[in-house]
């Protein structure tokens, strides 16, 4: 049975992204789920790969950041 360590709601225009971290026997993992209209899609992280995804998000939020959106929509 998994253990709930994180559990998030994170609504994003027209789409909802449930984010939850949890740990079972065999270690941890973060669960994120993206809701458009009743249709969900899940991403499953191993624990170990959290740090590098999140340094991606870092890189991409000051990416976007400094990129005006017009621009950023064209690329």
């Amino acid at each position: 049975m998994d253990k709930e360590l994180l559990n998030r709601k994170v609504p994003a225009e027209r789409k909802v992204f449930f984010i939850s971290l949890r740990e079972n026997p065999r270690g941890r993992v973060l669960r994120i789920t993206e809701d458009v209209g009743g249709r969900r899609d899940t991403v499953m992280v191993p624990a170990e790969g959290l740090e590098a995804i999140r340094d991606t998000l870092d890189e991409a939020i000051k990416i976007h950041r400094s990129t005006p959106e017009e621009q950023g929509a064209q690329a």
